[in-house]
């Protein structure tokens, strides 16, 4: 009852004396803070909405036109197609205040125009995409046209300074290739996975799909490209992720890790407190829209739809489907310490807390004696259950009373923070430390990490940093833009003594402890415990650090790194499981509006044919580099026809999920959609903000991150290339299975590297680059880039 007491901000009763009314002022001054904040974020969103309406024209041009028109019709000189006459006839009287209204709506109409006009415009330069097919060898020409188009655009983009979602309005929708098309490309793409006879049944099947009900179902997605935004996205979201029955956590879920080389500060609670700080910063810019939106070559914007769910969201578990749940304001983060939960107050006395602010509110948790309530420490394994029994679950015991109430504040939190009691180590002589690094960010224990949180940040009692992201809301490059951005603002964070700069102005709110009565359900929450220790079990991961070479030489070869390293995965592959198999490698399609990722696959008829010529003794070497360079442009093509919209896999998968709709069953959507990727592979981009000065600041690169195996018998595997001199790849995969080996397929990659480098400085020395020229002033003028 004392509890229930404390949580009453105003009472009011009717005496025998009269009234009687009880209030707590500091709880009623949080309130009035919480509506004011809310209040203010509302003006300022809508405040966006006009100005991104509008882009690229200014909303201030309204006035200068409006200047323009009253000095026109008072110097007694006709508007533009007369429009102020027209508009002041039909006003109720000719006196001068509705003169100078006539000249408003006036303005209004021919503002609106030009507005409109400068964005349709817009939207047709960017639907522009010979530019992308360009080369960019050195010594080759840009064509005029794509000159041009390049410097319209840069008018149109430098009228106005954008903000996040400026450019949204202007993005063309994802293109729709034709049935031909993609079944074209289809085929091509399974050539060197099938002999002849499986391929000449698999033109059959393709074949009579073109032409009897790949026709019909063609033309729904032709309305669905008409009628939405972006005929893939929704679909996706829908059936890839959210009706996924199993577990989040290595199935789904993703992270990403610390910058390894720097060492910020030992002390737990100063990083935590810095990282908590940065982060809400940039929710703060992503709310204002004050974040940049990225660009490529500095020219063409990238959809900035992902980036609106980074925080204060959560997917919550359905018996069929989940559902992604975005609050639009939240004041608070959840901190997991020792199987304890605490609600932590990110604002107050009507600002942000200062990062010294938060350590002290951090440190008040590592120095708390409390001990978990029973099923408490092990609650979070739910998240990392299977999704039907974990909303079974939800739906019995936690839509009322005080876990209810302790559910809403963890998932309406901004983020989870998870201060974990275990060092998080890096050691280039004991490669094991960092794997167990990126095993503690990929699952944990299984229960100290909330999974269906958009991210939950970790922290090791070393101060290193971690994250692990839910995989619905966004994909990789959003959450790794957030993290650069950390490591950008970081650095100057500590003082000599490893703490947060500056000196707190006053005591912060202390946290709160969340209640639960989980006794009901301590069985469910201990299957799910058991299930969660099944999966880790199950799963290996290797991290491996290449410091042979990076893309230094790779450029030396006049070779595009991602198609380069993407080889040596095919050479690597081929030695591990003795054959071929189907590679998936994620490509973005934020070219267009709200796109998120296309598949490109690596393993080409090309690459293929240099593979075998690499494990073929009677191939010279100079056979050899005309073939990976063969295979190396082929992958370039297939990576630029994704991004542009002409992939394979969404089309096809829109196009099941319209026979599904329609119940028309499809022998060729059958076998395609069935195919396993038993090699899935992504690259970890990096140096998405100006922030982060890699030549300022080389050790603040980031290591990258990972995922699980999406086949059983596969592997997943994610690179960053983080230097001249410096890869990483994250390879995972499953103990249970046979054929596989993450140690030793590191040890096939490596070798992969290794021989491909051997055969470019054997090419190289019979086929030396080209000597320095010398220019017309007399400067040497180096003939490759």
């Amino acid at each position: 009852m004392a509890e229930a007491h404390q949580a009453v901000a105003f009472s009011f009763a009717i005496t025998h004396e009269g009234f009687d009314i009880n209030y707590d002022q500091e709880v009623l001054n949080l309130v009035w803070n919480s509506g004011f904040r809310s209040w203010k974020k509302r003006v300022a969103r809508a405040r966006n909405g006009v100005r991104n309406g509008v882009y690229p024209a200014h909303i201030q041009s309204l006035w200068l036109i409006t200047a323009i028109a009253l000095g026109l019709h008072f110097a007694g000189l006709r508007t533009p197609f007369n429009i102020v006459n027209r508009i002041l006839v039909n006003l109720p009287a000719n006196t001068i205040n509705w003169q100078v209204t006539a000249c408003f709506l006036a303005s209004l109409v021919i503002w609106l125009s030009i507005c409109f006009t400068m964005r349709y415009t817009l939207k047709l330069l960017l639907m522009y995409k010979g530019w992308m097919y360009e080369s960019r060898a050195p010594g080759s020409k840009t064509s005029l046209r794509t000159k041009l188009w390049a410097g319209a655009v840069k008018v149109f983009s430098s009228w106005n300074k954008p903000g996040l979602y400026s450019f949204q309005g202007s993005l063309p929708r994802l293109t729709l290739p034709s049935v031909t098309a993609t079944t074209q490309r289809y085929l091509r793409s399974v050539r060197p996975l099938l002999d002849d006879e499986k391929y000449k049944r698999m033109e059959g099947l393709a074949h009579e799909f073109e032409t009897t009900i790949g026709k019909k179902l063609q033309w729904y997605l032709i309305l669905k490209s008409w009628w939405s935004t972006n005929y893939v996205s929704d679909w996706w979201e829908e059936y890839v992720y959210l009706r996924g029955r199993s577990p989040l956590m290595i199935n789904s879920n993703f992270y990403g890790t610390d910058a390894i080389f720097m060492d910020l500060s030992h002390n737990q609670a100063a990083r935590a407190a810095n990282v908590v700080y940065l982060l809400l910063g940039f929710r703060r810019l992503i709310e204002r829209q004050e974040l940049q939106p990225i660009m490529v070559q500095g020219i063409v914007p990238l959809c900035s739809w992902q980036y609106e769910r980074t925080f204060n969201t959560v997917r919550v578990p359905g018996m069929e489907t989940d559902r992604i749940v975005h609050y639009r304001d939240s004041n608070h983060i959840v901190v997991l310490h020792k199987g304890c939960y605490y609600k932590v107050l990110i604002y107050y006395k009507g600002r942000q807390l200062r990062p010294c602010e938060i350590q002290v509110q951090m440190e008040e948790i590592l120095n708390s004696k409390a001990t978990p309530l029973p099923g408490e420490e092990h609650l979070a394994a739910l998240t990392a259950w299977n999704r039907s029994k974990w909303a079974e679950v939800r739906n019995t015991y936690f839509t009322r009373g005080v876990n209810r109430v302790s559910l809403h504040t963890v998932e309406s939190a901004a983020f989870v923070v998870s201060l974990d009691d275990i060092p998080f180590e890096f050691d280039l002589n004991r490669p094991e430390l960092l794997d167990n690094f990126g095993k503690t960010l990929l699952h944990g224990n299984g229960y100290n990490r909330w999974f269906d949180k958009s991210f939950t940040v970790c922290v090791g009692t070393n101060g290193r940093v971690g994250f692990n992201a839910e995989h619905t809301w966004a994909d990789a490059p959003v959450m790794g833009h957030t993290w650069e951005y950390i490591f950008g603002d970081e650095i100057d964070g500590y003082d000599e003594n490893g703490n947060t700069r500056g000196t707190p102005e006053f005591q912060p709110p202390s946290p709160t402890r969340l209640s639960w009565k989980l006794e009901p359900c301590l069985t469910q929450i201990e299957e799910a415990t058991l299930d969660a220790n099944k999966l880790i079990n199950d799963i290996d991961l290797r991290i491996l650090v290449h410091n042979q070479y990076g893309k230094g030489f790779m450029k030396k070869c006049r070779l595009s790194p991602d198609a380069f390293i993407q080889m040596a995965l095919q050479l690597a592959y081929y030695r591990d499981a003795g054959r071929f198999s189907l590679t998936y490698e994620a490509s973005m399609t934020r070219l267009f509006r709200e796109g998120r990722t296309e598949t490109v696959r690596p393993c080409t008829i090309e690459s293929a044919a240099w593979v075998k010529a690499m494990e073929d003794k009677t191939k010279t070497n100079d056979e050899r580099v005309a073939l990976i360079k063969a295979a190396c442009d082929r992958h370039q093509l297939g990576y630029q026809d994704a991004m542009c919209g002409h992939g394979i896999d969404r089309h096809l998968f829109c196009l099941y999920v319209v026979s599904k709709y329609l119940e028309v069953d499809s022998p060729f959507l059958n076998e395609v959609l069935s195919e396993p990727w038993r090699l899935s592979t992504s690259q970890t981009p990096h140096g998405q903000t100006p922030k982060m000065d890699l030549k300022k600041h080389p050790q603040c690169i980031s290591s990258g991150g990972g995922f699980g195996p999406v086949a059983d018998d596969g592997y997943g595997v994610s690179y960053i290339i983080a230097g001249e001199d410096l890869i990483f790849f994250h390879i995972s995969a499953k103990n249970s299975c046979d054929t596989t080996n993450v140690h030793r397929f590191a040890d096939n990659i490596c070798k992969a590297l290794a021989d491909i480098r051997s055969m470019f400085e054997e090419h190289m020395k019979k086929n030396p680059p080209k000597s320095k020229a010398v220019s017309s002033n007399g400067n040497q003028a180096s003939a490759s880039k």
